[in-house]
């Protein structure tokens, strides 16, 4: 029960710092404001992260607690990939409703230069598992290829992804994320559907 409880306040610590990021900028949100809206202490902050700059690489937490939400809608789907479709634009959308640019342009830089842990390609994320349990689906089904593995196409369906959001942060964000990709995402499954 105790490990419940400490990922309940460290999960409570990225939520509000991300939000309070969103709403005030990074620079202007302080660590006793996202202690405030964690409702949690100071020594509980400085337990799970050494300060605000810490938290940059949790945006990855964020997008697993996405995933959690949205799998048992789109788990049941009976096409595995309406259910990749679908779970790449409600991130998008969620990116786009709550993660501004430049956080999200950060995140993406400190992956590039850090020396530790790169969170995005941390394949035991929730976001792994949950592509690698579709895609087995889709391919128990017959409806995707099965001369790739399963670890192959979750690596390109990733891969696809990141580039769509590295392009929009260069982009400067002057196009809606979600909208393109769901007009590019479906070609792009299409090359992993499986030829009869």
């Amino acid at each position: 029960m105790p490990k419940k409880n400490q990922r309940n306040t460290k999960g409570r610590i990225i939520s509000a710092a991300w939000k309070l990021f969103y709403e005030h900028g990074y620079e202007e949100t302080t660590v006793e404001d996202i202690i405030s809206e964690a409702e949690t202490s100071k020594g509980s902050f400085y337990h799970y992260f050494e300060g605000k700059d810490a938290l940059l690489g949790t945006l990855s937490v964020l997008f697993d607690e996405k995933y959690e939400e949205l799998m048992p809608v789109a788990s049941p789907m009976e096409s595995a990939l309406s259910a990749l479709s679908y779970l790449n634009r409600e991130l998008f959308v969620m990116i786009e409703n709550s993660i501004s640019l430049e956080l999200l342009a950060g995140l993406l830089s400190t992956q590039l230069v850090t020396k530790g842990e790169k969170h995005l390609l941390n394949r035991n994320r929730v976001y792994f598992k949950a592509l690698r349990e579709i895609i087995g689906r889709g391919q128990e089904t017959g409806e995707i290829r099965k001369d790739m593995t399963i670890g192959e196409i979750t690596k390109a369906y990733a891969l696809m992804e990141r580039a769509l959001m590295y392009d929009w942060c260069l982009s400067d964000g002057d196009y809606s994320l979600s909208k393109y990709a769901s007009s590019i995402m479906p070609m792009f499954l299409e090359g992993f559907r499986e030829k009869k």
